[in-house]
């Protein structure tokens, strides 16, 4: 059976290191601990002294004082690692863990999955060909040598930045090196763990190169697993659950998080508030549980993007200034089907088309599947349809000779209405209103990744009368711009009723909106 040492990086709050370490090692596990240098001597020789009788726990034979970007965090994690290998033979797996960090499954369970699962986990990608990095220096990490820290140094750092630059004083990346990037919560095998201490004896040349890369902590074990061990016993990915919110910083985890935390496909979750007792106590309690079943949900980053996302209002790019000046043609008749259950919106088009021989297209700005003509690959892709969408709808009026088109549109798109609401050609738009089941909401939920197949169902009940809220808002939105030429299909409304609102939308027969309003069935999920 697996048998885990955790590499415990840590440089405040002794009394939770202190818990920490007595709880993974209650199931047999171990603990290298390197607490900050930086950190007070009394808090040091707490954890010490609390620990000593625990054969499970050792300590970096060096203390390092840590700084934010600097080798110092790869150095200390080192240092731990030589010493874990070192106190615990029997340790078949290597876990780099902080003091934020709690377990998320039970030891049992952890045991089990890395039993099952002979490979390393560390997130490791190009680091060139990848956009892991999303703003800021990329090369000049690398080819530029730091030796100051950015954050308590700034002048120091970037002036002897701008000198090399000036000078020309690049260097070159070791030859034989691909360098990686990725998380640095990893858990590798043993026989990784030996080969990397190895290589770093070997190869000074190398060592000397990461000592002064900025931010090496996310390059070097990344880049050594990759350089020493074969990419099939590699699974690129941590088994630490994080998330990041839209600003870089680490989302916090708190006691109402701890079922959503157990349904991710994760071993531990970083970061749990050092206020959320409860979660803490409860997640200590779970490690050393026995028999527990997990069944797991992964709707953690979807869940939380949807919750935080809710109520920012407005578009996040500006239209091209050729798109907002494009027309489809003031003569053309665009009419918007704007319905949040899908199949009743495709079910009343599909009657349409066979009533008024009117082009009905589906949901082409929010499902790729939406068969469509060959437009020369303006058609490709959803972001391409978004982006060149008044382009697009000028080709399917061409392609199609006519002057009246028909489109599906999700009431969430409100800026893509928008758009051509305020094109010179005229646009109608029918709202089709429908009714919720707790039922509906809990599958649709599932569908765009809000909920799982075993999410539980306090987790739901918590969650629908959110997703429930939500789509009444799409419809507020909606009806509060006062689209003109704007009506609405209800499914409580008596077929004559609908049918006079399908007359106005469509410019038809009052008899041709009845047979259309009396399609069977048309509101059904």
């Amino acid at each position: 059976m697996a048998k885990i040492a955790f590499i415990l990086l840590c440089h405040k709050d002794p009394g939770a290191i202190v818990k920490q370490a007595q709880s993974l090692t209650a199931a047999g596990d171990y603990v290298a601990i390197h607490f900050d240098a930086r950190a007070g001597t009394d808090a040091y020789a707490q954890i010490r002294m609390a620990l000593k009788d625990n054969p499970n726990v050792t300590f970096a034979k060096t203390r390092i004082k840590c700084g934010w970007g600097e080798w110092s965090l790869v150095q200390a994690s080192l240092n731990a690692v030589e010493a874990a290998v070192e106190a615990f033979p029997r340790a078949s797996h290597f876990y780099m863990v902080s003091g934020d960090c709690m377990a998320i499954k039970s030891a049992e369970y952890a045991h089990g999955f890395l039993d099952d699962h002979d490979r390393d986990f560390i997130e490791s990608h190009d680091y060139f060909e990848s956009d892991w990095i999303k703003t800021g220096w990329k090369e000049e990490r690398l080819i530029y040598r730091h030796w100051f820290n950015e954050r308590t140094q700034k002048r120091r750092f970037y002036a002897m930045f701008e000198a090399q630059k000036r000078l020309g004083l690049t260097r070159a990346i070791p030859a034989d090196i691909n360098v990686m990037i990725g998380s640095q919560w990893w858990c590798l095998r043993r026989r990784t763990i030996e080969k990397i201490l190895k290589f770093t004896r070997k190869r000074r040349d190398v060592m000397r190169f990461f000592a002064t890369t900025w931010i090496p902590d996310e390059t070097f074990f990344q880049t050594l697993v990759r350089h020493l061990i074969p990419d099939t016993q590699i699974e690129n990915r941590t088994l630490t659950f994080l998330m990041f919110s839209d600003y870089g910083m680490p989302v916090t985890f708190y006691n109402d998080h701890y079922e959503m935390l157990l349904g991710q496909d994760y071993l531990f979750a970083r970061k749990i508030s050092p206020e959320a007792t409860d979660l803490q106590r409860r997640l200590s309690v779970l490690f050393a549980s026995e028999g527990v079943d997990f069944p797991i949900s992964n709707e953690g980053r979807a869940l939380y993007h949807f919750l935080t996302g809710r109520g920012r209002v407005g578009r996040r790019f500006a239209p091209r200034f050729w798109e907002k000046e494009a027309t489809l043609g003031r003569e053309r008749e665009l009419m918007i089907v704007v319905a949040k259950k899908w199949d009743v919106a495709k079910r009343l088009v599909a009657r349409i088309r066979q009533v008024t021989n009117v082009p009905c297209i589906e949901y082409l700005f929010n499902e790729q599947a939406t068969e469509l003509p060959d437009m020369g690959g303006i058609q490709s892709s959803m972001s391409k349809r978004h982006r060149h969408r008044r382009a697009l709808m000028r080709l399917l009026f061409d392609y199609y000779q006519t002057d009246r088109l028909i489109v599906c549109v999700d009431p969430g798109s409100l800026d893509l209405i928008e758009d051509f609401t305020a094109d010179r050609s005229t646009t109608r738009i029918l709202e089709v209103e429908t009714q919720f089941s707790d039922a509906y909401l809990a599958g649709h939920a599932t569908r765009v990744g809000l909920a799982g197949d075993h999410t539980s169902a306090e987790a739901l009940d918590r969650l629908l009368p959110t997703v429930r809220h939500d789509i009444t808002h799409e419809s507020d939105r909606l009806r509060d711009k006062e689209f003109p030429n704007f009506n609405r299909l209800r499914e409580g409304a008596a077929p004559a009723e609908n049918a006079r609102q399908l007359a106005a939308f469509l410019s038809v027969a009052p008899e041709q909106a009845l047979q259309i309003a009396e399609t069977p069935n048309l509101f059904n999920d």
